[in-house]
């Protein structure tokens, strides 16, 4: 094991943060609400607490894995005894969208808006994930030839190890309540949101799609997802938009378009009102505007 609690690597052109490993003693480093422009994996290996996270609340406990994406907001609040290790990335140092035929984390650790961004670690996994970590920072504190490369092969088995949990553990929270109608309509409620979210922007536009009242559909919403409708509409609009602004050069005129909204001023004040940037510093901060 090695002594050094902290390995970063940065961008020799700008000097920011493209990847970081760092081991924690408390939760002093995310007391705060933190909006970072890289994406985050906390890995909380003693201790418990109440992760806050976009507008929601979740308690966790030893062994939670927590992934946040860029400028997601976050804290950590009534830890207690906590411990663990967390790795910061950067898009310009590993981008899970250009790998997601890789990797499949996209929309599974990171960018889920159904489901609370937090994985239980299991035994079998917990070996796996502490090797990873040991080797990455071996690699970190004697770089040597190709050093990036094996950084990316590491991180990419620490996320895959990840998403497969994640993946796992999400089907038994969606089929707890299987027995009742509300999993089916949520059911229907995703793939109304994923087919009309471009051209559809309000709750009773949904809840006609579905045949159900407004009341009853946000009691559901508010019940199984611990969100307003109004709030998984809006964060799906707003991954998609950042998927263009990150992904393409397109004028965000264009992509306010596409995504129905016909004044570009008013699609500007809804994605800062939401990601708490405007587009055109998210595209500065992330997307190819950077020469990426």
């Amino acid at each position: 094991m090695l002594n050094q609690s902290s390995f970063t690597l940065v961008n020799p052109q700008n000097g920011n943060l493209v990847f970081k490993l760092f081991s924690f003693e408390d939760h002093s480093c995310f007391d705060h609400v933190q909006r970072h422009n890289y994406f985050t994996l906390i890995w909380v290996t003693e201790g418990s607490g109440v992760l806050k996270a976009d507008f929601s609340e979740y308690p966790f406990d030893r062994n939670a894995l927590l992934a946040f994406s860029p400028y997601q907001p976050f804290m950590i609040s009534e830890a207690k005894d906590i411990k663990g290790m967390a790795i910061h990335f950067h898009p310009d140092f590993f981008c899970i969208l250009k790998h997601h035929k890789e990797v499949s984390c996209n929309g599974v650790l990171f960018n889920n808006i159904y489901s609370p961004p937090i994985t239980y670690i299991d035994a079998g996994s917990e070996g796996t994930l502490r090797m990873v970590i040991e080797q990455t920072k071996t690699e970190m504190q004697n770089p040597a030839l190709a050093q990036y490369e094996l950084l990316i092969s590491y991180l990419k088995i620490f996320l895959i190890t990840a998403s497969r949990l994640k993946a796992q553990q999400q089907p038994e929270a969606a089929n707890a309540s299987a027995d009742s109608k509300e999993p089916f309509i949520l059911q229907n409620l995703r793939d109304a949101i994923e087919e009309h979210f471009r051209t559809k922007h309000s709750a009773s536009n949904y809840a006609e799609l579905l045949n159900i009242t407004p009341k009853a559909l946000a009691k559901i919403t508010k019940t199984h997802f611990n969100k307003t409708l109004t709030d998984l509409i809006s964060e799906r609009i707003i991954i998609e938009a950042k998927r263009e602004l990150y992904l393409t050069n397109k004028p965000i005129k264009e992509i306010a378009g596409e995504l129905g909204y016909e004044d570009e001023h008013y699609f500007s004040r809804f994605f800062k009102t939401n990601a708490d940037v405007s587009p055109q510093v998210y595209r500065e901060t992330v997307g190819f505007a950077r020469g990426l």
